[in-house]
Protein backbone atom coordinates (compact mmCIF):
# COMPACT_ATOMS: atom_id res chain seq x y z
CA UNK A 1 0.00 0.00 0.00
CA UNK A 2 1.30 3.33 -1.30
CA UNK A 3 1.84 5.65 2.15
CA UNK A 4 0.76 9.15 1.47
CA UNK A 5 2.65 11.87 3.03
CA UNK A 6 0.17 14.24 5.14
CA UNK A 7 -0.88 17.89 3.59
CA UNK A 8 1.66 20.93 4.92
CA UNK A 9 -0.37 23.18 6.80
CA UNK A 10 -1.35 26.32 5.21
CA UNK A 11 -1.21 29.65 6.50
CA UNK A 12 -5.23 30.79 5.59
CA UNK A 13 -5.66 34.47 4.83
CA UNK A 14 -6.28 36.54 8.13
CA UNK A 15 -9.03 38.08 6.54
CA UNK A 16 -11.68 34.81 5.71
CA UNK A 17 -14.24 34.72 8.44
CA UNK A 18 -14.06 31.92 10.93
CA UNK A 19 -16.61 29.54 9.08
CA UNK A 20 -14.33 30.07 5.48
CA UNK A 21 -11.18 29.11 7.15
CA UNK A 22 -12.61 26.25 8.34
CA UNK A 23 -13.98 25.07 5.02
CA UNK A 24 -11.02 25.66 3.23
CA UNK A 25 -8.92 23.79 5.56
CA UNK A 26 -11.66 21.49 5.42
CA UNK A 27 -11.54 21.33 1.60
CA UNK A 28 -7.64 21.06 1.16
CA UNK A 29 -7.14 17.87 4.00
CA UNK A 30 -10.23 16.24 2.74
CA UNK A 31 -8.89 16.32 -0.80
CA UNK A 32 -5.71 15.67 -0.39
CA UNK A 33 -5.42 12.75 2.33
CA UNK A 34 -9.51 11.58 2.10
CA UNK A 35 -12.73 12.37 4.30
CA UNK A 36 -12.15 9.24 6.69
CA UNK A 37 -8.60 10.03 7.25
CA UNK A 38 -9.09 13.33 8.35
CA UNK A 39 -10.05 14.12 11.97
CA UNK A 40 -12.23 16.85 13.35
CA UNK A 41 -9.94 17.95 15.65
CA UNK A 42 -6.93 17.79 12.93
CA UNK A 43 -9.25 20.18 10.87
CA UNK A 44 -9.77 22.58 14.57
CA UNK A 45 -5.49 22.20 14.76
CA UNK A 46 -4.81 23.52 11.69
CA UNK A 47 -7.76 26.22 11.30
CA UNK A 48 -6.23 27.77 14.01
CA UNK A 49 -9.63 27.45 15.49
CA UNK A 50 -11.49 26.30 19.26
CA UNK A 51 -13.54 23.51 19.25
CA UNK A 52 -16.91 25.56 19.67
CA UNK A 53 -16.20 27.60 16.70
CA UNK A 54 -16.40 24.54 14.23
CA UNK A 55 -19.28 23.16 16.01
CA UNK A 56 -21.03 26.79 15.78
CA UNK A 57 -20.90 26.65 11.95
CA UNK A 58 -21.29 23.28 11.63
CA UNK A 59 -23.18 20.93 13.42
CA UNK A 60 -21.19 17.08 12.24
CA UNK A 61 -18.28 15.84 10.23
CA UNK A 62 -21.24 14.73 7.82
CA UNK A 63 -22.28 18.64 7.68
CA UNK A 64 -18.82 19.74 6.76
CA UNK A 65 -18.05 17.06 4.36
CA UNK A 66 -21.39 18.01 2.50
CA UNK A 67 -20.45 21.79 2.39
CA UNK A 68 -16.81 20.40 1.01
CA UNK A 69 -18.52 18.83 -1.67
CA UNK A 70 -20.49 21.37 -2.54
CA UNK A 71 -17.82 23.77 -2.57
CA UNK A 72 -16.20 21.05 -5.23
CA UNK A 73 -18.80 21.30 -7.19
CA UNK A 74 -19.84 24.85 -7.18
CA UNK A 75 -15.82 25.63 -8.66
CA UNK A 76 -16.27 23.02 -11.37
CA UNK A 77 -19.67 24.37 -11.85
CA UNK A 78 -18.25 28.28 -11.42
CA UNK A 79 -15.20 26.96 -14.25
CA UNK A 80 -17.46 25.81 -16.60
CA UNK A 81 -20.03 28.37 -16.69
CA UNK A 82 -18.13 30.75 -18.71
CA UNK A 83 -17.29 28.21 -21.37
CA UNK A 84 -21.11 27.31 -21.74
CA UNK A 85 -22.31 30.56 -21.79
CA UNK A 86 -19.67 31.58 -24.86
CA UNK A 87 -22.20 32.29 -28.23
CA UNK A 88 -18.62 31.84 -30.01
CA UNK A 89 -17.77 28.26 -28.80
CA UNK A 90 -19.95 25.34 -30.97
CA UNK A 91 -21.41 22.45 -28.47
CA UNK A 92 -18.14 20.23 -29.96
CA UNK A 93 -16.17 23.20 -28.45
CA UNK A 94 -17.52 23.43 -25.30
CA UNK A 95 -17.62 19.61 -24.61
CA UNK A 96 -13.42 19.63 -25.21
CA UNK A 97 -13.50 22.99 -22.57
CA UNK A 98 -14.44 20.32 -20.33
CA UNK A 99 -11.50 18.13 -21.19
CA UNK A 100 -8.96 21.23 -21.33
CA UNK A 101 -9.94 21.78 -17.48
CA UNK A 102 -9.35 18.06 -16.63
CA UNK A 103 -6.06 18.54 -18.46
CA UNK A 104 -5.17 21.65 -16.50
CA UNK A 105 -6.13 19.78 -13.00
CA UNK A 106 -4.21 16.60 -13.78
CA UNK A 107 -1.22 18.45 -14.63
CA UNK A 108 -1.89 20.49 -10.72
CA UNK A 109 0.88 18.66 -8.63
CA UNK A 110 -1.34 18.80 -5.96
CA UNK A 111 -4.50 16.96 -8.20
CA UNK A 112 -6.01 13.81 -6.30
CA UNK A 113 -8.77 12.95 -9.17
CA UNK A 114 -12.26 13.49 -9.17
CA UNK A 115 -13.50 14.61 -5.36
CA UNK A 116 -16.63 13.03 -5.66
CA UNK A 117 -15.07 9.96 -6.97
CA UNK A 118 -12.88 9.50 -4.07
CA UNK A 119 -15.29 10.83 -1.69
CA UNK A 120 -18.25 8.45 -3.05
CA UNK A 121 -15.53 5.61 -2.95
CA UNK A 122 -15.22 5.85 0.75
CA UNK A 123 -18.98 5.50 1.73
CA UNK A 124 -20.96 1.87 0.59
CA UNK A 125 -24.38 2.92 1.83
CA UNK A 126 -26.07 4.60 -1.21
CA UNK A 127 -28.15 6.83 0.83
CA UNK A 128 -25.16 9.15 2.55
CA UNK A 129 -25.33 12.34 2.08
CA UNK A 130 -21.75 11.70 0.25
CA UNK A 131 -22.89 9.64 -2.32
CA UNK A 132 -26.22 11.77 -2.94
CA UNK A 133 -23.97 14.76 -3.36
CA UNK A 134 -21.90 12.90 -5.36
CA UNK A 135 -24.94 11.62 -7.53
CA UNK A 136 -26.30 15.43 -7.95
CA UNK A 137 -22.86 16.31 -9.35
CA UNK A 138 -22.58 13.55 -11.68
CA UNK A 139 -26.79 13.86 -12.64
CA UNK A 140 -25.41 18.12 -13.37
CA UNK A 141 -22.50 17.10 -15.51
CA UNK A 142 -24.69 14.39 -17.46
CA UNK A 143 -27.02 16.90 -17.72
CA UNK A 144 -24.73 19.20 -19.54
CA UNK A 145 -22.69 16.60 -22.09
CA UNK A 146 -26.41 15.09 -22.85
CA UNK A 147 -27.34 18.36 -23.69
CA UNK A 148 -23.93 19.19 -25.48
CA UNK A 149 -24.12 15.97 -27.26
CA UNK A 150 -27.65 16.33 -28.50
CA UNK A 151 -26.43 19.97 -30.34
CA UNK A 152 -23.43 17.28 -31.74
CA UNK A 153 -25.04 14.37 -32.28
CA UNK A 154 -28.71 14.66 -32.77
CA UNK A 155 -31.06 13.26 -30.16
CA UNK A 156 -30.76 9.69 -31.13
CA UNK A 157 -27.16 9.50 -30.31
CA UNK A 158 -26.88 12.16 -27.61
CA UNK A 159 -27.17 9.39 -24.65
CA UNK A 160 -24.89 7.48 -25.78
CA UNK A 161 -22.12 10.31 -27.13
CA UNK A 162 -22.32 11.28 -23.68
CA UNK A 163 -22.05 8.54 -21.53
CA UNK A 164 -18.84 7.71 -23.41
CA UNK A 165 -17.55 10.96 -23.24
CA UNK A 166 -18.15 10.79 -19.41
CA UNK A 167 -16.41 7.23 -19.09
CA UNK A 168 -13.85 9.09 -21.07
CA UNK A 169 -13.59 12.22 -18.24
CA UNK A 170 -13.77 9.99 -15.03
CA UNK A 171 -11.07 7.47 -16.65
CA UNK A 172 -8.81 10.70 -17.01
CA UNK A 173 -9.30 11.66 -13.86
CA UNK A 174 -8.98 7.88 -12.23
CA UNK A 175 -5.71 7.04 -14.52
CA UNK A 176 -4.17 10.07 -13.66
CA UNK A 177 -3.88 9.54 -9.79
CA UNK A 178 -2.94 5.97 -10.22
CA UNK A 179 -0.41 5.94 -12.98
CA UNK A 180 0.68 9.39 -11.35
CA UNK A 181 0.81 10.67 -14.90
CA UNK A 182 -1.68 13.47 -15.97
CA UNK A 183 -0.66 11.98 -19.43
CA UNK A 184 -3.78 10.46 -19.16
CA UNK A 185 -5.75 13.70 -19.21
CA UNK A 186 -4.17 14.30 -22.38
CA UNK A 187 -5.16 10.99 -24.49
CA UNK A 188 -8.77 11.20 -23.33
CA UNK A 189 -8.91 14.87 -24.13
CA UNK A 190 -7.59 13.92 -27.98
CA UNK A 191 -9.97 10.73 -27.98
CA UNK A 192 -12.61 13.14 -26.95
CA UNK A 193 -11.95 15.28 -30.19
CA UNK A 194 -11.62 12.25 -32.41
CA UNK A 195 -15.02 10.87 -30.93
CA UNK A 196 -16.57 14.44 -31.61
CA UNK A 197 -15.71 14.34 -34.94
Amino acid sequence: MVKTRPAPPVALAADLSVRDRILATACRLFYAEGIQAVGIQRIIDEAGIAKASLYAHFASKDELVAAYLDAKGKGLRDAAAAHLANPRLSARAKILKFFDMMVGAAEAPAFRGCAFQNAGAEVADRDHPIRVAARQQREWLHGVFTSLAREVAGAAGAERLAGSLIVLYDGAAATTVIDGNPAAARHARWAAEKMLG
